[in-house]
Parts: structure tokens; sequence; C-alpha cells
């Protein structure tokens, strides 16, 4: 229970997975539904006491939707949205190895969610600091369904307050995975903007300035089949293995 909603959890510290909270998603099982924000939470196993939350939220939108929803008659197989990490997926398939010693639920809503930072609860995040892959903080709401003769429990999202950055999933990488150490000190010293890079042994070689040198005099020399910027017509009075005039 959360701010005495008997059917609302805030969950602890969790790895979101297939983030969908900047722009809503179409469900690909039902073109015809509404596009909805979603995401993915993958909560540890060690969280016992959410895990326990989560229960009693799950069975209170239970009772609520037995009286309401159902004609008083409750499934007798409840189809619930947590699931277990270490199983498998409805179609028999496994889990990700992210998903590995947690409970995985997926949360969904018409609404888009506010998605903040712990350090500033007043102001959400750019869209580029939002990813599948940080960790965050997230409510949640459970409640009971009706549709089409199948009766169950869903989970409505709510906001979600980042706590940190994480591994990036789904093979894209954070901000602050890819600029981890940029701007300290380097070998001893923090180099100035607009200063010179250091030179790479054979980076400005002869071959990729596209300029020969005569190795006799050390002067450049023209290359064969060379045009005259202004004529455009070849240039005269010339031999590759000479040295200009």
């Amino acid at each position: 229970m959360y701010n005495n909603i008997p059917t609302k959890v805030l969950t602890g510290e969790v790895r979101l997975s297939y983030v969908n909270l900047v722009a809503p998603r179409v469900n690909d099982n039902d073109p015809t539904a509404k596009p909805k924000y979603s995401v993915t939470l993958l909560i540890p196993k060690m969280d016992a006491a959410v895990k326990q939350n989560i229960d009693m939220s799950i069975e209170a939108a239970a009772t609520d939707a037995q009286s309401k929803l159902w004609g008083g008659v409750r499934p007798p197989v409840m189809p619930i949205p947590i699931h277990d990490g270490d199983g498998v997926r409805e179609n028999g398939t496994p889990y990700g190895p992210e998903c590995k010693g947690c409970w995985v639920i997926t949360a969904s809503s018409q609404q888009k969610p506010q998605v903040v930072h712990q350090s500033d609860i007043n102001t959400e995040l750019l869209p580029q600091d939002i990813y599948s892959g940080m960790y965050a903080r997230v409510t949640i709401n459970f409640f009971g369904y009706n549709r089409a003769g199948k009766r169950g429990i869903g989970c409505g999202l709510g906001n979600v307050m980042k706590t940190r950055d994480g591994e990036a999933l789904a093979g894209g990488a954070s901000a602050a995975a890819d600029f981890a150490g940029v701007g300290q000190t380097v070998g001893g010293a923090t180099p100035e903007y607009g200063a010179a890079m250091p030179a790479t042994p054979g980076q400005m070689s002869y071959a990729n300035t596209g300029t020969s040198y005569n190795p006799l005099t050390g002067q450049p020399m023209q290359q064969t089949g060379a045009v005259n910027p202004l004529t455009g017509q070849p240039m005269q009075g010339y031999n590759s293995e000479l040295p200009f005039n």
C-alpha cells in the first residue's frame, strides 16, 4: 500500500527494461488498441518488502474486481502481471539474462508519466537521460479487468524517479557509460579545450596526406594526372619523379 491506496505500490530501486516513457507505443499484438507508455520493472528478489506489498495490492485489486467486475466470482486461475525472471515467458522462451534474480512486471498507461531524478523531483528529465538499463523507483497501481471474456489483474504505470545510471540494455549505451572518465586528468594534467591533440606516430604519413615527396631533396612532387584548378586542363611541363620547379 502507498499513500493509503490499497492497490498502489512504490517500488524500491529497480532496473528498467523495454522503456517507452518518452513516446507512447502501439501494442504489436493489438494494433487497434490505443498507444500506451510502458516500462518493464526488474525487481530484485532480495527486496522481500516490495514483493509483499505487490502481493497485497494484487489481492486488493482482485477483491475489488470480484465485486465490481466479475459478478462475485474470482477466476479459478487468475492471470497476474508479476513473473519469475528465472523462469520462462508464456511462450516458453526464457527471460533475458538481465532478468535473472528478479521479479518482472510490465506497467503501462495511456497518460504520460512524469520522469524525474531523485536529486530534483520537480524537473522532468530530458529524453536522452531516459533509457533501458537505468535504475529508478516507480509507482504502480494494480487493477482488475474483464475484457473479451478474459479476467485478471493488470498493472498501471504511475511516475518514475531515476536513481542512477546503469549499463544500457538492447545494445545501446548511456552517456554515463560512453563518457566515463572524460574530462578527468590524463597523464597528470587536464588538457584544455582547443589544445592540439598529441601526435600519433604514423598518423600523418605521406600516404594518407595525398602528397608525395622526393626522398633526395625533401621537396613535394607533383602527382601524375594533376589538373590546373583554374583551366581544368592537365598541368604541363612536369615529371612525376622530379620536384616542382
